[in-house]
């Protein structure tokens, strides 16, 4: 027999039963009515009236990239209302998938992403290298004389750019790895030491970074006398208007870029369109404001450069190099208290070297050398880094700028440096030394020696000798991170600068982007001038306040700008000549 199906036999059953069963059918067609209005109530005015709509969302807060989908407190109000009833849980999670969606619209979320592939070494630290002409590189190599008016630069870019070795006739060096290094050299060093770096790819979208192999330093330093600054300021003009016409470019507008130049920032900062004003106006470009430079020496009041060491005259090719120069700065026995090696600066009414140099001379702790032109022996690397590694405390004023590279070759030496301005080092290298300047160096403010006539000798010896001795091995720590390996190679377990660097940069670009996907900034209510500041701010501070260091940075900044600039042009022949050496 066949079976009637089940879902017909109670209407059936109603329609031959008595007016009795009419009735109560009549009143259960009458219930299912009004359930279906109510229903049909709730509907419009508490769903679609309360819950979030895909255009909700997209003009809602976006998730927090580092927080779990499934995190209430991440998910914009009314999401989470709709959460917390019960019969709705599908409607939320198609939401928070959607929102997933217009997260992921970014183009820069591929890149992300590759951080989370464990199994990749490479996640998150992928470079991509534009490949520009060779007239913004390797053509100024081809012209080598050319880079310098004083300076024949051919033998300092030999060796990728380390220059000539060393000969160790005075046992001061190792038999490998020094070099007679040119101090504005980093351009090239640090570009064949990208070629070596082991996460590029040829792929934009995975790149934490993207790197422009433009020589700034040694471009600008071809035209810094006797040309016009039409001619100062044509390669960088060329290379932005070549940077915006890329693919690349478009994804953050450059702020991803990052290029090095190895001068100090004053020569592309010119402030007007005078002809006899110094330097070319790259880094004051639109375009070039947007990407990070790497400099030697970087501005205390602008957010688009950043310090990076001078080169030393020490590039190993392996960790042991490094491990037995520091073993041997360890053992050293150091007869002088502290030393300088510099010259005075009697057309600078603010300097205070005359009076370093009086007070050394005065002194039977300190070793000098003064430098001047001619056959000094601060001209010999191995007479400078010998008077380093024979002294304690090695003085480092400021130079023709804020900066020395003089400082690195000291702590290269395992002598403790002395400040005497905090743009000297504290304010510049922040990517590469110690916040806490206290476990490294001392700190003698200049006023204590130009206004006060405080005793160098009387500071020093105040420091008990199981802390010279603490931060001595802090110093000596710090030289693989203060150091450029030999671009032909590679060290296995420890970072040079140039690995420290690219991290620092890979880590900002990183911030930028997940702040970009969160809707906020890195700080509140920033303020450019006091770009200083926020390089010393520990992690989450995200606001700047009154500072110590207030009165070294206290002028106007085109006011002190214009003074750096001027320094440095009067004094950077000089420097240029030294390095003939």
């Amino acid at each position: 027999m066949r079976r009637r199906p089940v879902a017909l036999a109670p209407l059936e059953s109603m329609e031959k039963g008595s007016p009795k069963n009419q009735q109560a059918r009549l009143f259960l067609l009458a219930s299912l009515s009004a359930f279906f209005w109510i229903l049909l109530l709730y509907f419009h005015f508490v769903v679609l009236g309360g819950s979030t709509t895909v255009q909700d969302l997209v003009s809602s807060p976006p998730i927090k990239l580092d927080s779990p989908l499934t995190n209430v407190e991440s998910i914009p109000a009314r999401v989470t209302y709709a959460r917390k009833e019960k019969e709705k849980p599908p409607v939320v999670k198609r939401v928070r998938n959607t929102a997933s969606e217009s997260v992921v619209a970014y183009p820069f979320m591929r890149a992300l992403r590759t951080v989370d592939n464990k199994s990749d070494p490479c996640g998150g630290r992928y470079i991509y290298v534009h490949d520009l002409p060779p007239r913004f590189n390797e053509d100024m190599l081809k012209e080598c004389k050319s880079l310098s008016l004083w300076t024949n630069m051919c033998k300092f870019t030999s060796n990728e750019g380390l220059g000539p070795p060393l000969e160790n006739v005075e046992g001061v060096f190792e038999n490998t790895g020094w070099y007679a290094t040119n101090q504005f050299a980093v351009d090239v060093i640090f570009n064949n030491r990208m070629k070596q770096y082991e996460c590029l790819t040829n792929d934009s979208s995975i790149a934490a970074a993207i790197f422009v192999p433009f020589y700034a330093g040694f471009d600008i330093a071809r035209y810094l006398w006797g040309y016009n600054i039409s001619r100062r300021d044509a390669a960088s003009l060329d290379l932005v208007d070549w940077l915006m016409k890329r693919p690349e470019w478009g994804i953050m507008g450059g702020k991803d870029h990052f290029l090095v130049a190895g001068r100090i920032t004053w020569d592309f900062r010119r402030l007007t369109e005078e002809e006899y004003d110094w330097g070319n106006k790259l880094l004051f470009l639109p375009a070039a404001r947007n990407m990070s430079m790497l400099v030697v020496e970087s501005s205390p009041w602008n957010a688009n450069d950043f310090g990076i060491p001078y080169p030393t005259y020490f590039h190993p090719a392996k960790d042991e190099e490094v491990f037995v120069w520091q073993d041997r700065m360890r053992k050293l026995e150091r007869k002088w208290l502290f030393s300088f090696a510099g010259a005075p600066r009697p057309g600078n009414p603010k300097s205070i070297r005359g009076q370093i140099i009086d007070q050394c001379r005065k002194s039977n702790v300190c070793k000098l050398l003064e430098c001047d032109f001619g056959e000094s022996k601060c001209h010999s690397p191995s007479s400078i880094m010998q008077m380093f590694q024979s002294s304690l405390f090695c003085l480092q004023p400021q130079g023709d700028s804020y900066t020395r590279r003089s400082a690195f070759d000291s702590m290269l030496a395992g002598c403790i440096p002395v400040f005497f301005h905090p743009g000297s080092a504290y304010t510049q290298y922040t990517w590469h030394l110690p916040k806490n300047y206290t476990t490294y160096s001392v700190f003698i403010p200049e006023d204590d020696i130009r206004k006060r006539n405080a005793s160098i000798e009387e500071r020093l010896s105040q420091i008990s000798p199981e802390q010279v001795k603490i931060m001595r091995e802090a110093v000596i720590n710090l030289i693989p991170r203060l150091i450029y390996a030999d671009p032909r190679s590679k060290l296995d377990t420890l970072q040079d600068a140039f690995d420290v660097a690219v991290q620092a940069v890979i880590n900002k670009v990183t911030k930028l982007r997940k702040n970009i996907i969160q809707g906020r900034t890195e700080y509140d209510n920033f303020v450019e001038e006091n770009s200083w500041k926020y390089d010393l701010l520990d992690e989450g501070q995200r606001e700047v306040g009154a500072h110590e260091w207030d009165p070294f940075f206290s002028k106007p900044k085109d006011e002190q700008q214009r003074d750096q600039s001027a320094e440095a042009a009067k004094n950077s022949w000089k420097n240029e000549q030294r390095n003939q050496s």
